[in-house]
């Protein structure tokens, strides 16, 4: 079933109203974000209808579009003002990184695989998103030629945090990263500041597998 554009946005109303506010997505700035992006959009045309469900979705390749409690959470905690420069670590089909194009003044995010990468590069252009900048690498490895980031977001889960995107965050600066096994994992914000680095652990999560040298294996 495809839903016509109002639809969506009837949808979208309800997704802020039903899954965000009520578990604690309070920054105005996120939601009308949320509001703004057209998850639809990032979604294969049979699960349309599906778009706005409080659950992730297949994208393809093994991968996962996030439920969008979880986007926002992430997102929240990035605690971003509208001026940084972030790095994202997974464009995946690039929902989340539509999200942060509203949120600040530039996205850098890595893909690792191809065909993930153009499909939202695609996406990116037809929403005229033009504040995203997106290459296809080993996305442990960070981007240092752009660095260092204001916030960093990683949207797979490694065993540990790389130790390259620690060193490409900016001081005073925020990352958010899941962390712990193929099970399961704690979601963790990270602040830099002064040269020390603190930890906040958010939520339990379960995200799908961090590959690159200095995450997990393929």
């Amino acid at each position: 079933m495809i839903f016509m554009s109002n639809n969506y946005e009837l949808a979208r109303a309800r997704m802020i109203r039903e899954q965000l506010i009520p578990r604690g997505i309070s920054d105005q700035r996120v939601l009308d974000a949320m509001a703004a992006v057209p998850r639809n959009a990032f979604v294969e045309d049979a699960l349309q209808s599906q778009a706005y469900g409080d659950f992730p979705l297949p994208i393809g390749e093994g991968q996962t579009i996030s439920q969008p409690y979880i986007v926002a959470l992430m997102t929240q905690a990035l605690q971003l003002q509208g001026h940084e420069k972030v790095l994202e670590i997974g464009t995946g089909c690039g929902y989340q990184s539509a999200i942060l194009a509203h949120l600040c003044e530039r996205v850098y995010t890595v893909e690792r695989i191809k065909s993930l990468h153009i499909k939202a590069r695609r996406i990116f252009d037809r929403l005229k998103l033009l504040n995203i900048v997106c290459k296809i690498d080993d996305g442990t490895l960070g981007w240092p030629e752009h660095g260092p980031y204001d916030a960093i977001i990683v949207t797979a889960a490694g065993p540990q945090i790389p130790a390259p995107l620690l060193e490409q965050l900016a001081d005073p600066g925020r990352l958010v990263i899941p962390v712990g096994d193929r099970a399961g994992q704690d979601l963790l914000a990270i602040n830099k500041n002064g040269g020390v680095l603190s930890r906040q652990n958010i939520e339990r999560v379960r995200f799908v597998s961090l590959i690159g040298s200095a995450g997990w294996a393929a």
